[in-house]
């Protein structure tokens, strides 16, 4: 028996949802020019339904809550503040809230960061937390929730939500973007574990339309993370490719790490299997997942191209 074809549901498919993306972080269709961009910030531990011991199965993982395993004490808020305002200094635009382990922590740090004039602030908050939050002035709040146990629906008793990032099953997410809110929507949409239980068209999903491809990663590029204890990230996910330690060095020294830069420049020329594909450019992929699936950078699990 064939299998139904989900298709990915558009502004125009449901009107007066914007869906801005899906299964990929919003600034993978920005143009990149190699200079650092944003900072995803993960306060805490974290909270969220997916482990870094049982896997996330995320595509945007990245700006979510997930739950990670602390290799040191974390950072002091002072430290935390600290950070976000060399980053600030450095010419940062773009700031990401994540992974809190508190909400008082996550609204000081808000509060702080809506005072350094940032074009955009914004913090991911679980939907069983919604209650706890006080909206903040130059701050963005998206809350997280997953289809089928939350709906978009709930989400209309909060009138200063700026956006909702949605986990869901491909299979489910046209009946998932149903619902009364009026926000910005991100869909999470779940891989499994192999590309043998892939139900969806990968290809289809990851399509982009970005002309920087051909010289940066459409998602890495001008992306630094930075977890709680200080460790520097190229991507929030990517947990083993430390490039930096705060602890020990600047902000400022960290981003100008060669290892870091290499991520930025990662394009699909340089991962083998993408090489000689003709579809290299228009396809957005997770490297961390990829790397969740394989144990390599270059891994490709989740590629129906390939043989």
């Amino acid at each position: 028996m064939e299998k139904a074809v989900h298709v990915v549901p558009t502004p125009q498919a449901f009107p007066g949802r914007t869906v801005v993306s899906v299964s990929k972080p919003p600034w993978s269709v920005k143009i990149h020019n190699g200079k650092l961009e944003r900072l995803i910030f993960q306060i805490g531990s974290g909270r969220g339904k997916f482990s870094e011991v049982e896997g996330i199965p995320r595509s945007i993982g990245c700006i979510g809550n997930n739950r990670f395993i602390l290799r040191r004490e974390p950072m002091s808020i002072e430290r935390m503040k600290e950070v976000i305002l060399e980053f600030r200094k450095l010419g940062g635009k773009e700031l990401w809230l994540t992974n809190y382990d508190n909400v008082e922590t996550l609204l000081a740090l808000a509060v702080f960061a809506s005072e350094l004039d940032f074009p955009e602030v914004y913090a991911v908050v679980l939907i069983d937390d919604l209650d706890k939050i006080t909206p903040v002035e130059g701050v963005k709040f998206i809350a997280e929730l997953s289809y089928p146990e939350h709906t978009l629906d709930e989400l209309s008793a909060y009138p200063w939500l700026h956006g909702a990032l949605l986990t869901v099953r491909h299979e489910e997410m046209n009946e998932a973007l149903l619902g009364n809110f009026n926000g910005e929507v991100y869909v999470d949409v779940l891989f499994p574990g192999s590309v043998r239980k892939l139900d969806f068209n990968v290809i289809e999903l990851r399509r982009i339309y970005n002309p920087s491809t051909e010289r940066y990663h459409d998602c890495l590029s001008g992306t630094v993370a930075v977890t709680v204890e200080g460790y520097v990230l190229p991507c929030p996910l990517l947990r083993n490719y430390v490039v930096g330690d705060l602890t020990k060095m600047t902000l400022k020294e960290a981003i100008r790490k060669k290892r870091l830069r290499a991520f930025w420049k990662m394009t699909k020329d340089k991962i083998p299997a993408c090489s000689t594909c003709p579809f290299k450019y228009i396809c957005h992929d997770c490297r961390a997942l990829e790397y969740q699936a394989t144990g390599e950078i270059d891994g490709m699990e989740y590629c129906p191209m390939l043989p």
